[in-house]
């Protein structure tokens, strides 16, 4: 089964110059799910991984899919499951790498634990705030093909947050122009990750911060009409089954990675 991780991983590969491709890859593993191998069961928001050492550095154990880890370990093993962001957090300043799918798939790789803390101080890059007021808007252009499948794959992954989305070129008061993204229908609490989310496709594409810029509206606001007629539009899938979260899992909360013992 190849895996986002594999893919990315491979594209990474075949082209080692290639930053936009080393970027797409870091951004695989931010967002995937990583299965770390313990040495024993969870206590509270204490885990203790599987550390090994190779060439004098040190690592974790996570794969990208419960049988990859089965598959290394060979025999039942207690783990936790966690986002690449969390684990990248709980591993930053510790010294610690991560072996990624070790010995079980094309994307098997060492990862130092400076790429752990390149990774995090990549994702702590926030979106700054402005109030400029759009002048003119006309549809986008000039904007790669990696940023677009970038946005595209965010939004898609923000489910339920908000309903569409409208890029567009846009002209400010004062003649500054640039291209903005307006937001509908966002769930009250959510535009902080929802910017955050935006800021993640532009850095991970390459591209310089403030390339972009965010708006979030009310439906009957003029500006997103005024969006609508003339913007690149995307949708948001609405999330398959409304649910209440609960964080009770270690590494549930982004903001409060588990604690290394």
């Amino acid at each position: 089964m190849m895996t986002p991780i594999d893919a990315a991983h491979a594209a990474m590969e075949a082209a080692p110059a290639d930053d936009a491709a080393r970027l797409r890859f870091y951004e695989r593993l931010a967002d995937a799910e990583l299965f770390v191998m313990l040495t024993e069961e969870p206590k509270g928001e204490v885990v203790s991984p599987e550390v090994f050492e190779v060439q004098d550095a040190q690592f974790v154990l996570g794969f990208d899919l419960e049988e990859r880890l089965s598959g290394f370990a060979g025999r039942p093993v207690p783990y936790v499951g966690l986002s690449g962001r969390v684990l990248a957090r709980m591993l930053a300043g510790q010294g610690i790498g991560l072996a990624l799918n070790l010995e079980q798939a094309p994307s098997s790789i060492l990862l130092p634990s400076s790429a752990m803390g390149w990774l995090v101080e990549t994702l702590d890059h926030a979106p700054s705030e402005d109030e400029a007021r759009p002048e003119s808007l006309a549809a986008p252009r000039g904007l790669p093909e990696a940023l677009l499948t970038a946005l595209d794959t965010k939004l898609a992954s923000a489910a339920g947050l908000a309903r569409k989305a409208y890029l567009a070129e846009v002209t400010y008061e004062g003649g500054a122009r640039g291209h903005l993204l307006g937001l509908t229908g966002a769930v009250p609490g959510a535009e902080a990750a929802l910017a955050q989310a935006i800021n993640e496709a532009l850095v991970f594409s390459g591209l310089e911060a403030g390339t972009l810029d965010v708006a979030f509206l009310a439906d009957n606001d003029p500006l997103a009409a005024q969006l609508a007629g003339v913007a690149l539009r995307f949708d948001l899938p609405e999330p398959e089954v409304p649910q209440r979260v609960e964080h009770v899992a270690p590494g549930s909360d982004p903001d409060k990675p588990p604690k290394l013992r």
